[in-house]
């Protein structure tokens, strides 16, 4: 299944350089329902992209075809200050400056309650590219950035029984990843793979997990959902085995949540989620910087990664049917904060700082409940600046180093209703 994966990939070329997305590095939410919902989505599906997030909703969509496109522009940059090695600025990681990211769900009903679907689309990423390296104080020469990508297929199978739904699926994963400009790493000081850190080009890896959900419709106006996604654990980038640790170990953390959906009105409907992820059980990603201080290089076992933590998404949306013709949405969600201010230094490579979002969204039927539905989004990840404190090693000349991100995000797709 996961070579098909790598032919897959091409189909989302344009969005190869996934820049970062908006919950860490994992995307606010998948369908442009949900995105115009801010996320919201465990316990109101509303399209063949649903299982992405919790696959007892394919029992729930019908028969559809979604497609989509979403324009994605990160504005993102960092400041270094009261640095002893001259690194002071302000460094503009624009190199990038939009994306194009396509998605894809299909779902059909069966009999006997079941249901079945496959959804194509990107789970998150990371994109900086900073025309003046941040790290050239230290001798890093050229641009400097780095490039991630995550692509998921995921086929889903779904029960209804009665008001209750139970799903599960199976995702396979392909990601790929790109550094540039980190030269001043790339020695047997800070690596224990010297020539496997940096300006290497795209690396690639696949692998595998699993998706579980419930959804319930506990009374009549009230749904009550639940939804688990295991850690993937994909193979390792070869390439960069001297960079992340263990030997260029990047799994995509498990993640999972609640959500709860009730209908005010016939056309008023309510909805909200939480999820928790656990980027601090992946050490590429949770390890602290601070050990490369202290004899252990980038790349080692458990070796340095970029000090993020487990965090928590609340979502809020609403979603009212003003006629058989028109829909619209809103929402809201805020996340904990993932970069202590003491790691923002590593983390001018991956400034995922966002932690607030805003959206709106509609849906058009030109032929009413009949045929097929135009639906937009738009969402606005409110700026959000993360000022270091304590931030740059003495090693690295001390000082500060701040990141900053807003991100806007316009989506459209077609839907075909069977």
């Amino acid at each position: 299944m996961l070579r098909p994966l790598r032919a897959l990939a091409l189909l989302p070329a344009l969005a190869a350089p996934f820049a970062s997305a908006t919950n860490g590095y994992f995307t606010h939410g998948v369908g442009l329902r949900a995105q115009g919902m801010a996320g919201v989505s465990i316990a109101l599906p509303q399209d063949a992209l649903a299982a992405a997030t919790n696959p007892a909703g394919t029992a729930l969509v019908g028969d559809r075809f979604d497609v989509e496109a979403t324009w994605f522009r990160p504005d993102r940059g960092a400041r270094i200050s009261g640095n002893g090695f001259g690194a002071d600025g302000s460094y503009d990681g624009n190199d990038d400056a939009w994306f194009l990211l396509p998605a894809l769900g299909y779902s059909k009903a069966l009999e006997n309650g079941l249901s079945w679907g496959v959804a194509l689309y990107g789970n998150g990423g990371m994109n900086t590219g900073y025309e003046s390296n941040p790290f050239a104080a230290y001798g890093g020469t050229g641009t400097a950035g780095v490039d991630l990508a995550q692509l998921f297929l995921t086929p889903s199978v779904a029960w209804r029984v009665g008001n209750h739904s139970l799903g599960v699926a199976v995702t396979g994963a392909y990601q790929r990843f790109e550094a540039r400009g980190l030269g001043p790493f790339d020695n047997r000081v800070f690596s224990s793979r010297p020539g496997a850190v940096t300006d290497l080009g795209h690396d690639e890896s696949t692998g595998w997990g699993v998706k579980v959900g419930w959804h319930g419709q506990v009374t009549p106006t009230l749904a009550l959902a639940a939804t688990w996604s295991s850690k993937v654990a994909m193979d390792k980038f070869d390439d960069y085995a001297g960079l992340f640790a263990d030997g260029g170990s990047f799994d995509i953390p498990e993640n999972y949540g609640a959500g709860i959906s009730w209908q005010a009105t016939p056309a008023l409907t309510v909805a909200a989620d939480w999820q928790h992820i656990r980027y601090g059980a992946i050490p590429a990603v949770a390890n602290s910087l601070a050990p490369l201080l202290a004899g252990v290089p980038l790349g080692a076992d458990n070796g340095p990664g970029f000090g993020w933590e487990d965090r928590d998404v609340w979502k809020l949306g609403v979603r009212y049917r003003v006629n058989a013709t028109l829909t619209l949405r809103a929402g809201y969600s805020i996340m904990d904060q993932p970069i202590p201010e003491n790691e923002t230094f590593i983390n001018i490579l991956a400034p995922g700082v966002i932690d607030e979002h805003a959206s709106i969204g509609a849906t058009w039927r030109p032929r009413g409940d009949e045929g097929g539905e135009w639906t937009f989004a738009y969402t606005r990840a409110l700026e959000n600046t993360v000022r270091g404190n304590g931030s740059i090693p003495p090693a690295f000349g001390g000082g500060e180093a701040d990141l900053t991100m807003h991100q806007d995000i316009l989506a459209v797709g077609y839907s075909w209703r069977f």
